[in-house]
């Protein structure tokens, strides 16, 4: 049950911020402190208080942690010894460590405090975190929500909408590097793979998925026959984008928007309490990168959304098991 003292009526809401292993986090902070407020959606929130251990052996992550730490105590942010004396500062979290192989045992302490949570990508390394963190977050009734911040950039939101009419097919890219202790796809990927599901929405059957040293290519078919891709780009010419096949036009999904739009969801989330992506949604997005490595694991055949659910599903049992307790 939801910690009674949330700070809804009072004049600032006290954020708090584990993981200090990615620049999301001073972004985002500057976001929620800048002045004047430029959105009123975001007046009335401050950062107070930030966890900085993130990863541990993710080198690209864990040598950010010392220069994130440092930014974070100029901006006035207290750094604390502890998530568990984080909590008794905060009324709502972004739980902001790259590394997804911490987000459940990080997520299970904020949900036992009662606190809302944004988890930052990749909700886990693999589905069975992804579907541990939600049952548990369903068990301790607290809301969180998790999201690329592709998702909310103004392109995708117009084709959401129905700016071309109702999706027929997607095509969307994003760089994608890899991290070995990661689905394949989870790291990086995860940024047009959002896009992807922003514009098809959920239904997806079944995944195949290819695989070369600077590209990977991920095709899923959606109820009714729809197709949707996703290019991951490791070579040549980067960005995000794509482009969508309506039943009223076809267009690109546009440009990235940056991570003012996805702050204003959260903090419209914090205030609401009302996540702005269905954990549906959320799942489905991680079953299909797990379905596309294990497309992959087997030469390239197509792999169903079913598969990789009833394998996770199992996985998160064994992780949750002795962990949830009021």
């Amino acid at each position: 049950m939801i910690d009674n003292v949330i700070a809804q009526d009072t004049e600032v809401m006290r954020l708090g911020i584990i993981g200090l292993d990615t620049s999301h986090v001073p972004a985002f902070t500057k976001e929620f402190h800048r002045e004047p407020v430029a959105d009123s959606a975001l007046a009335g929130f401050r950062v107070v208080a930030a966890y900085p251990h993130g990863s541990a052996d993710i080198e690209s992550s864990a040598s950010r942690i010392p220069k994130y730490t440092a930014e974070m105590r100029e901006m006035g942010v207290e750094i604390t010894e502890s998530i568990e004396v984080l909590l008794t500062k905060v009324d709502a979290v972004l739980l902001e460590t790259n590394d997804g192989r911490l987000h459940l045992e990080q997520a299970l302490k904020v949900f036992q405090a009662g606190k809302p949570v944004f988890i930052d990508k990749p909700t886990g390394s693999r589905l069975a975190e992804v579907l541990a963190i939600y049952e548990a977050a369903e068990y301790y009734d607290v809301p969180c929500f998790s999201s690329s911040s592709l998702r909310f950039s103004p392109g995708a939101q117009e084709v959401r909408e129905g700016k071309f009419g109702n999706v027929l097919g997607c095509d969307a890219y994003s760089p994608c590097a890899l991290e070995p202790t990661h689905v394949d796809l989870y790291w990086y990927g995860i940024h047009g793979v959002e896009s992807l599901f922003t514009c098809m929405g959920v239904g997806c059957a079944q995944v195949t998925h290819q695989s070369t040293k600077d590209a990977e290519l991920a095709v899923g078919i959606w109820s009714g026959g729809r197709i949707g891709s996703f290019r991951g780009i490791r070579e040549g010419s980067g960005g995000y984008g794509g482009s969508v096949f309506g039943d009223r036009g076809i267009g690109a999904i546009g440009p990235y928007g940056g991570y003012r739009p996805l702050v204003i969801e959260i903090a419209k989330f914090f205030r609401t309490h009302r996540p702005p992506v269905d954990a549906e949604e959320t799942i489905q997005i991680y079953a299909f990168m797990q379905a596309a490595q294990l497309s992959k694991e087997r030469g390239g055949v197509p792999v169903s959304i079913a598969e990789v659910m009833e394998i996770a599903g199992k996985e998160a049992k064994e992780l949750l098991a002795g962990k949830l307790s009021r």
